[in-house]
């Protein structure tokens, strides 16, 4: 098989680099739509819009509307090809910057992610992930070219909620894990072949970054200051977990993330929350995982406050009946977990869930956590 290597065409990452945005955009297009929610614009507008004002460029500003849904992607479309907007930017989560890369995608537009969050692996990938109007996942789709220009500002990142960076983090570190199956299973990527040395050198890194400095990086977050702690991290949550998981491949601790919203008591969750379970789930459904690894993972994953338990995602008690459409999505045509060189039943979905509900349980004993 081909492998195939997927990038963003320019990353610029650090303290009050929003400054530039101006400039660094200029190079790209002179007619920006941006799109962003009320609350993010109150966060960046001001910074964001004086230096596009300084480069001289027609901006349309438009106010996100929540979720990335088909109908969201259609009306920001409309509203780029009637302002005749040559670059469409998102501002803001996966969510809004996912629905700006389907609107650039539709129109022809470049493409700029500008994340105010380090939640996720969205801004550097070619994907929108698909909601439906009741905040369901539908799915994902490529749009075969990555973003032109990833933007992000670490003082932004710094100053948002502790909650969205840890579970950045519980997303980047899935990205290593999932690899390497598929390397070992030669399983197709998300960039339409199998992975180059180089994107599993990239996750590898991210997952070295996380587990040396990120309870360091967390507590500097707390603390709302920029360290060379949360510089890693940032990039590992965004740039090297980007480009390793398409360029790599995912399998089960993913597939289980994406169920985990059919679950009402989830939708309180970020995407990086349920991931960080998906983790622990997958390490007890792997059959060549040293134990003492899984510890190292689970123990990091307390550490930094990522759900290792049923209690920890809000389904304490759960029954495994509940649990059982999601064994047979993820045991069903086309799951990734058929990525792993085993078999993979509903059943044993089921099983490694219940097991990493125990698992996450004895390792917080352990450390004292209740």
């Amino acid at each position: 098989m081909k492998a195939v290597l997927l990038a963003p065409r320019k990353y610029v990452q650090g303290p009050d680099v929003l400054s530039e945005a101006g400039a660094l955009i200029a190079a790209i297009g002179k007619r920006p739509l941006v799109l962003w929610d009320k609350k993010v614009k109150a966060i960046v507008g001001k910074t964001i819009l004086a230096s596009l004002a300084e480069a001289k460029l027609k901006v349309t500003d438009v106010a996100f509307g929540g979720d990335s849904t088909h109908a969201e992607v259609d009306r920001v479309a409309k509203l780029a090809a009637e302002a005749k907007a040559d670059v469409i930017i998102g501002v803001g989560g996966g969510k809004a910057l996912d629905t700006a890369k389907a609107a650039a995608a539709k129109t022809g537009s470049a493409m700029i992610t500008i994340p105010t969050i380090a939640s996720n692996d969205s801004p550097t990938s070619s994907y929108t992930v698909w909601y439906d109007e009741k905040g369901n996942c539908l799915g994902f789709e490529s749009w075969g070219r990555n973003p032109d220009l990833v933007l992000v500002d670490t003082r932004v990142i710094a100053n948002g909620p502790v909650r969205a960076f840890v579970a950045g983090m519980g997303d980047a570190l899935a990205t290593w894990i999932e690899a390497r199956v598929c390397l070992q299973t030669r399983s197709p990527n998300l960039a339409g072949g199998v992975s180059t040395q180089a994107a599993m050198a990239l996750a590898q890194l991210g997952y070295d970054i996380l587990l040396e400095y990120g309870v360091e990086a967390k507590r500097a977050v707390e603390a709302k200051v920029v360290t060379p702690a949360v510089e890693k991290v940032v990039e590992a949550n965004v740039l090297l977990s980007g480009m390793g998981f398409e360029s790599g491949g995912v399998a089960t601790a993913h597939m289980i993330a994406n169920c985990l919203p059919s679950l009402p008591e989830c939708h309180g969750l970020m995407h990086g929350h349920e991931v960080g379970f998906g983790i622990v789930s997958q390490l007890c459904l792997e059959e060549d995982v040293e134990v003492e690894e899984i510890y190292r993972i689970v123990d990091f994953e307390i550490a930094v406050g990522l759900p290792v338990t049923f209690a920890d995602l809000g389904l304490a008690g759960v029954k495994r009946e509940r649990l059982e459409g999601i064994g047979k999505i993820c045991a069903g045509p086309g799951s990734l977990c058929h990525f792993h060189p085993f078999k993979v039943t509903p059943e044993s979905i089921v099983d490694a869930m219940v097991a990493a509900d125990a698992l996450g349980e004895a390792r917080k004993k352990l450390a004292g956590c209740h």
